[in-house]
């Protein structure tokens, strides 16, 4: 390390030399190329103000967006709170509906009834009355009806109420059948329609018809063989009385 100064020293005039003989080569390199080489690669080496390339005039091509990202076969999908709401307010609204629907049809389905059971009445009602043609006249009738009715429960006013109950009805039935019979018999066979519901009904109205007309016939036939009777004893008493007259002459 003592010596480095030394060589320093001793090799400098040789170093600087050395550079002082490679620097004519050189400078005779640039002086042998031409002016116009050396303008052109300096040109070359500064860079331009302008650039001299030409415009691209086309218009870039519209980039496509990104095709969405689909989720996976795998990756299953979650309703949110607002789809589940969504889903009971339908479910509100279609019972809601059906409600409705079924009180609406029930309210129809009332007033058929109520016009159906107001036509049945007052067909039925007209069905009652008696032709123009037959000559019966329902309103005095019923009167006379009423009458004969209160005429049974005046009599049997001190009677028992056996007799208070269905003397009145008797008479009045009577009454009803002797001044408006076609009434009473278009009475008759709507009760009779009414009755066929009922077959019990009906066939015990078919027995108490039967007894009461077996009844009316054995009681008619007693009443015509107590009439034959009578006419003979009055016969054998007026023949009788003729003998005793003529007798006595």
């Amino acid at each position: 390390m003592a010596f480095r100064p030394l060589l320093r020293q001793r090799f400098a005039p040789v170093w600087v030399g050395a550079t002082l003989a490679a620097a004519p080569i050189t400078l005779s390199k640039v002086n042998d190329q031409p002016a116009e080489e050396s303008l052109t690669n300096a040109a070359m080496d500064r860079k331009p103000i302008y650039d001299d390339t030409p415009l691209d005039t086309t218009a870039p091509a519209p980039t496509q967006p990104a095709a969405p990202s689909t989720p996976s076969s795998d990756v299953r999908y979650r309703p949110t709170p607002t789809d589940r709401l969504a889903v009971q307010v339908g479910k509100a609204r279609l019972a809601l509906y059906q409600q409705a629907v079924r009180v609406e049809d029930g309210v129809n389905n009332a007033l058929t009834e109520t016009l159906r059971l107001e036509h049945s009445f007052t067909s039925t009602i007209r069905s009652l009355a008696p032709p123009k043609e037959s000559g019966e006249r329902v309103f005095p009738g019923v009167l006379y009806v009423l009458v004969a009715s209160m005429a049974g429960s005046i009599v049997t006013r001190n009677r028992n109420i056996l007799l208070r109950a269905t003397v009145p009805a008797a008479i009045g039935i009577g009454a009803a059948y002797a001044v408006l019979p076609i009434t009473m018999k278009n009475v008759g066979d709507l009760a009779w329609k009414y009755e066929e519901k009922y077959p019990v009904l009906a066939d015990a109205h078919l027995r108490t018809r039967e007894r009461v007309t077996s009844f009316w016939e054995t009681g008619k036939a007693h009443s015509q063989m107590g009439v034959g009777m009578i006419q003979d004893k009055v016969t054998e008493t007026r023949s009788s009385m003729e003998d005793w007259v003529k007798k006595g002459r």
